[in-house]
Parts: C-alpha cells; sequence; structure tokens
C-alpha cells in the first residue's frame, strides 16, 4: 500500500485552520483530525485528495504556503539527521534513500555537473493531489536548506510538470527565480557552489547517530534499551563543556520527546538525572587521573561554572576531594 506519514497529512490541516477552515470539516474525514494521535501513516491517497480539496477550499497556492510551513521536527528523526549534515547536497542524498519513513511515494534523483545540481522528484501525477502534492515538496525544499543553512540560499530555476494556475503570485514569493510549467519533469535546481554550502549545524557524532537512529527506523527497529542509554550518555558528554543539558535537549537530538527518552532510560534502570551524574562522574577520574588539567579546567569540562560547585559534587560522588583523588596511586 502507498502510504504517507501522518505528521504530514497533519501539517496541511494545521495551515487550512490557520487559514479560517473549521475543525469540524476535517472530523468528516476519511482518516480525522480527531484520530490522527493513534495513526502513524495514511493511505497516500487519501492524502493527495486532502490537497485537492483544500485547494479547492483555500485557492492557488495553498500547497505552495503549506511547503514554506514545513519545519524539521516535522519530518522526525530523518529531518533532524539532515539538520547536522556536513554540506547541502548530503540532505538530497540521504533523502533519495530514506524519504520512505514519511512517504513510499517519492523517488528523488540528483544531476550534478560543473554549474548547477538539479533535484528530480520522480513522482508521475496520475491525480491533480499528486501535482499539488509535488508543488508543496518543492516549495518545503526551499525553506529546509535556508533553515540548515541559516542563510537565504535559492534556487536558480523551478520546474513542474503540470499546466500553471491562474494565480501564481504564492510561487513568485516563495521561488525567486524562473518558474516553469508544462515541463518533462519536476525538479528543482540550485547553483553547485551553493550544493556544496556546508550546513550551520553540521556535527559528524550527532549526525552519526541520527543516520544509525534512521537506519533503524526504516527497518522497523527498536532501539535497545541499554544502546539509548550509551547513545544517551555520549550526547551528554559532548554537550557538557557547554553547562548540563536538559532532557529536553538530549531528547530532540535524539528525536525523541522528554516522555520517551525518559521511558527509554526506566527500561535500562536508570534515570537521566542518573546518567547526568554517571557521565559527570567518570569524564572527571578519567581527566583527574590521565591528565594534567586543573581542577578548573575539568570543573568546566564537567558542566560546572564554578571549581566549588564541582568539588563539592566529586565529594559527594566519591567521598573524596578531585586533589585527594588525584594523589591517591
Amino acid at each position: 500500500m502507498k502510504y504517507t506519514a501522518v505528521s504530514l497529512y497533519r501539517k496541511m490541516i494545521v495551515c487550512a485552520l490557520a487559514e479560517g477552515m473549521q475543525v469540524d470539516y476535517f472530523n468528516e474525514l476519511k482518516t480525522p483530525y480527531s484520530s490522527l494521535d493513534t495513526v502513524k501513516a495514511v493511505p497516500a491517497e487519501e492524502f493527495f485528495e486532502l490537497h485537492e480539496l483544500l485547494d479547492a477550499e483555500l485557492g492557488p497556492g495553498f500547497s505552495i504556503r503549506v511547503g514554506q510551513q514545513m519545519k524539521i521536527e516535522d519530518y522526525g528523526v530523518l529531518g533532524l539527521s539532515w539538520r547536522t549534515c556536513s554540506y547541502v547536497g548530503e540532505i538530497f542524498e540521504r533523502s533519495e534513500r530514506y524519504f520512505k519513513m514519511l512517504s513510499n511515494t517519492y523517488v528523488f534523483k540528483v544531476e550534478k555537473n560543473k554549474e548547477y545540481s538539479v533535484i528530480h522528484l520522480m513522482r508521475e501525477p496520475h491525480r491533480r493531489g499528486l501535482e499539488l502534492s509535488n508543488e508543496a515538496t518543492l516549495s518545503a525544499t526551499v525553506v529546509v536548506l535556508q533553515a540548515m543553512t541559516e542563510s537565504h540560499i535559492s534556487p536558480t530555476q523551478v520546474s513542474f510538470k503540470h499546466s500553471p494556475p491562474n494565480d501564481l503570485s504564492s510561487y513568485t514569493n516563495v521561488f525567486d527565480c524562473p518558474i516553469l510549467f508544462d515541463q518533462p519533469h519536476y525538479s528543482i535546481t540550485y547553483s553547485s557552489s551553493d550544493f556544496q554550502m556546508r550546513t550551520a549545524k553540521a556535527d559528524s557524532s550527532i549526525n552519526k547517530f541520527l543516520v544509525e537512529r534512521v537506519e533503524e527506523e526504516t527497518k522497523g527497529l527498536e532501539i535497545s534499551a541499554n544502546k539509548v542509554a550509551m547513545d544517551c550518555e555520549r550526547l551528554i558528554q559532548d554537550a557538557l563543556p557547554s553547562g548540563i543539558p536538559s532532557i529536553h535537549q538530549i531528547g530532540a537530538l535524539m528525536g525523541m520527546s522528554n516522555r520517551t527518552l525518559a521511558r527509554r532510560l526506566a527500561d535500562n534502570g536508570i534515570t537521566f538525572r542518573d546518567l547526568i551524574r554517571k557521565t559527570q562522574e567518570g569524564i572527571s577520574k578519567d581527566l583527574l587521573k590521565h591528565t594534567e588539567r586543573s581542577i578548573a579546567e575539568i570543573a568546566f569540562e564537567t558542566g560546572f561554572s564554578e571549581q566549588s560547585a564541582f568539588n563539592r559534587a566529586f565529594k559527594r560522588w566519591t567521598g573524596i576531594t578531585p586533589i585527594e583523588f588525584r594523589n591517591t596511586p
């Protein structure tokens, strides 16, 4: 069966509500708005039908406006993995392989040369709703790349296979480049230099972890409780020099809600606070024994803003001061 993630279906409804439609309208759908918390995906044909209904209700350009409202978080763990990619083009390479997490109706193909890089969206429009969905996808591409690079990166050309609507104002506002209709393919083109642009939050360690999460979710596998604890500990360790991270911060990096992360850790018999303390204690002991760093530097590395607070915490953990621990054979 062809499917679309419920997050994309929900986004359309939220945008339509913001444009003045009433919630009762959406509770009459085959998959009603009131049931969305209980499903992970909807049939693709229902998704396309909703595009058609909203285009009729809200006029040309609604799909383009939906695309502009897409956030990284709307794409789940796949979107979070995009955020930490090294460069822009890596996002599309990942989408070619993993977009089936969101829908098995998308096929991306990237064509690159020295001057331009063209992202082809290989979705043949057998109905109007699919044409509109393609519009939303290309619109979302613009806003996602701008968010990833924290720049005003813009395409050089956008092509649609279908005919133009009567009103092109939403299209011209978004793409700011030549917009072609009745073309052989759906595509969006960027300069190859922009395609190699580094993303604003590139992080190889977190990126590697998130790609593993994407792999696991793609295969429909549950992450073991022990692996969650180890990954969580690694992310805490990376974050500590900037201060003690919250469960919200770490959960966001792992693509989990606070409640889900707390539950996964509980499955391993620990709490988030336990893991913070365990990580701080392990790092501090290692630095005290195997480096010449000052106590103040070690305090900073383990998330403390003051050496005195670190000294008190270390004595609470071990029963001795950091100096005594360092001097113990």
